[in-house]
């Protein structure tokens, strides 16, 4: 706005007469104290007395003052209000301030946490890792006697193998001499049968000619024309 003002000002000071000039500059002066003293609110009735003796160019040359008042109090409120904005800002940024360095209290103290975390994570590292090497250690040492373990049990299925064999080879043998045995023994009864009958055969054979010697003795012991009682008869009989 300043910049039309003083466009204006220099075409009105060309063309102006001097008296007009003195009339103009009465009408800037209450209009100035009064934007001193008492802040642009009797100015526009000084302003609008002064309007009637004035030509059209004064005119405007007053307007354009008015507008520099204007502007100068609307400038003002503006600072008031950047001021005003300027002070909640202070006092946020000295909240924010606060609350930066409560939040530095608790990235400290978080940093110490991460710390010690570090540090027994560290520590639980090193058990593990001293652990993992245990097992690996032991597990070299069961893998050893595993090892030992297996080419035992090798050997003792090896063994247990040819156990049963000489087992199923001693069973076959029993087997095959159980059925040589019952053959025999087969054949034995049949001999047996044999010479039992052949036995048989020959006692009563014997039998008959004990009977039949007996009888010849007797008869030849007894006398021609006699004969032997009964009893007697029987007991001879019977010893021989």
């Amino acid at each position: 706005m300043a910049a039309p003002f003083f466009k204006r000002k220099d075409s009105a000071d060309k063309s102006v007469k001097p008296g007009m000039v003195q009339k103009v500059q009465l009408a800037e002066l209450p209009s100035e104290d009064s934007e001193s003293y008492e802040k642009a609110d009797s100015a526009p009735g000084l302003v609008s007395i002064g309007k009637a003796q004035l030509d059209k160019k004064s005119l405007d040359l007053v307007f354009a003052v008015e507008q520099m008042i204007q502007a100068r109090a609307h400038a003002e409120t503006n600072n008031h209000e950047l001021q005003d904005r300027l002070n909640h800002s202070s006092s946020h940024v000295e909240r924010l301030g606060r609350d930066l360095k409560n939040l530095n209290k608790v990235i400290e103290e978080r940093e110490k946490s991460i710390l010690e975390l570090e540090h027994k994570l560290v520590e639980k590292n090193l058990k593990v890792d001293q652990v993992l090497e245990d097992y690996r250690e032991l597990h070299t040492t069961l893998s050893g006697e595993m090892d030992e373990l297996k080419s035992t049990i090798d050997l003792e299925q090896q063994k247990y193998a040819n156990l049963v064999q000489k087992h199923n080879d001693a069973i076959s043998e029993k087997l095959k001499r159980m059925n040589e045995l019952e053959e025999k023994i087969g054949r034995l009864e049949t001999e047996n049968g044999h010479l039992k009958q052949k036995y048989d055969t020959v006692r009563q054979e014997k039998t008959y000619l004990s009977s039949m010697i007996s009888d010849f003795t007797n008869r030849m012991t007894v006398p021609f024309g006699g004969s032997t009682p009964p009893a007697e008869r029987n007991d001879s009989n019977g010893d021989t």
